[in-house]
């Protein structure tokens, strides 16, 4: 009898469980979402960001923080909101289980409850297991998962709130190009499958980041119509599934690998996905549309083994200046917006009444002048190097070389961008203009057709400070400059 009793007991809890999942993802929204970061030196108010969200359709923004301000910038918007915890966070929410209950108390609980912020998901770190981090977090990122994920019990909102890991899709891998041969890294199996399970008990997602593009940076050999939705004539076809494009074969490659280890059923958020548009001679307006475009008609059809509305978010929404380019120059360039809230192609995301991006309102910018080079200024002069050098590391170059959108530009046009964009990023001050015997200050916009002289916005959202470390990585930006500098001899 006792048997029995606790027999029915657990399958009423699992019939309430399934209730409550039914129920939650019926009130999660469809549509595409937006990765919303924050890495620029002169962002867009806050308040027009949001506007712009909701202008464009975006039903869901996706964060890489908890910043106070910015979700009280989200209050009553509407917006379906994932917020996110740094990966330097993982270490002290692992070892403390008093830290994780004050984090979702001030990050989570105080925002839904007192300013009607519709947090969905704590993304709990970002691709923490990247080959690049040494393992740094292994251990801490299951623990910080687990840790959240009791705070939100805690604190009653674990039927509302859910927990994932935003991973790259890095942490699956294939032994051949057929996606049914799909399985979990061999370094990180055990740790994957924990993982997996714990989300899965907690009818939560898995959430994989996946670039098409960097398939195309990384290899020279990789066949660029595979990259797109718009047809390739030499499809992989796997046990009678047809693939033209390396996102379905990217995806039903993890869809295999959880399959394979018992979690077929599992949902999948795609946490970003999007194309660059400078920075790299693939990184350009024409792919970049080609590729968003396709993945928005795409993404209602599914995969080949998972057919049926994809649930992703776009990355990202506007530019980052202050992105570190260790991984290249296109790093500053993902959003679909400029800077300043302009479109940069016509993209239609499929939302009720959206022809094509509708731009930010009511931006402000600072004066129409901008800093170039003399032209009494000699290209002999030794000042040049240092000055360029200087410039670069304190200011957004990434524009400029080989099979970017400046690529045209003549040597006095390579240095004036270097110095207008420190002179704008400065906020036009005349002591930005100083560049000894070789700088000055001019009315007539020095912009081309493809390589556009920035005027920086008025911002006063200034709330998040970027360290003067946040801006470059010392290697990759000397680099970049010797590079540019051997162009420019």
């Amino acid at each position: 009898m006792g048997l029995h009793s606790s027999s029915r007991t657990n399958h009423g809890i699992m019939i309430g469980a399934i209730f409550l999942w039914a129920f939650w993802v019926a009130s999660v929204v469809n549509g595409i979402g937006a990765n919303w970061g924050t890495q620029a030196t002169h962002p867009l108010e806050l308040s027009t960001t949001v506007k712009l969200l909701k202008d464009n359709g975006f039903q869901k923004v996706k964060l890489f923080d908890a910043d106070s301000i910015t979700l009280t910038a989200l209050k009553g918007s509407g917006l379906e909101v994932m917020v996110g915890i740094p990966n330097e966070m993982l270490y002290s929410l692992a070892n403390s289980v008093p830290a994780a209950e004050n984090w979702v108390a001030k990050n989570v609980s105080a925002h839904i409850s007192s300013n009607s912020v519709n947090i969905r998901y704590v993304a709990v770190g970002n691709e923490p297991f990247l080959a690049a981090f040494n393992g740094t977090f292994l251990d801490t990122t299951l623990p910080a998962l687990q840790n959240i994920q009791a705070a939100l019990i805690k604190a009653g909102l674990a039927n509302q709130v859910k927990v994932t890991v935003p991973l790259n899709a890095d942490v699956y891998q294939s032994s051949t190009d057929m996606p049914s041969t799909g399985d979990f890294r061999p370094d990180i199996h055990d740790l994957m499958l924990k993982i997996v399970k714990f989300l899965s008990d907690n009818l939560a997602p898995f959430t994989v980041n996946i670039y098409p593009f960097i398939s195309l940076y990384n290899d020279a050999n990789f066949p660029v119509d595979y990259a797109f939705f718009d047809g390739y004539a030499s499809p992989i076809t796997d046990n009678g599934l047809v693939y033209d494009n390396v996102f379905d074969a990217n995806y039903d490659t993890l869809v295999w690998a959880l399959q394979k280890n018992g979690y077929g059923n599992m949902s999948i958020i795609v946490g970003e996905i999007g194309w660059p548009t400078d920075g790299n001679g693939n990184a350009n307006l024409k792919y970049a549309q080609r590729f968003n475009q396709g993945f928005m008609s795409h993404m209602s059809k599914g995969t080949p083994m998972k057919p049926g509305l994809i649930d992703a978010y776009l990355f990202s929404l506007i530019d980052e200046d202050a992105k570190s380019i260790q991984p290249g120059n296109f790093e500053r360039h993902w959003g679909i917006f400029y800077f300043d809230g302009t479109p940069k192609y016509n993209l239609k995301l499929g939302t009720a009444d959206i022809r094509g991006l509708v731009a930010a309102s009511n931006v402000q910018y600072l004066p129409k002048k901008w800093c170039v080079m003399s032209s009494t200024a000699s290209l002999e002069d030794s000042g040049i190097a240092a000055s360029v050098t200087y410039a670069c590391e304190n200011a957004d170059c990434t524009s400029l070389g080989y099979g970017t959108s400046c690529a045209n530009l003549d040597e006095r046009g390579n240095i004036s961008y270097a110095f207008n964009s420190y002179y704008q990023q400065n906020n036009q001050l005349e002591t930005a203009c100083k560049f000894p015997n070789l700088s000055v200050v001019t009315t007539s916009d020095p912009s081309t057709t493809d390589c556009k002289f920035k005027i920086m916005i008025l911002s006063t959202s200034t709330h998040k400070k970027i360290s003067s470390g946040a801006s470059k990585k010392p290697i990759g930006i000397l680099m970049f400059v010797f590079v540019l500098l051997l162009a420019l001899c």
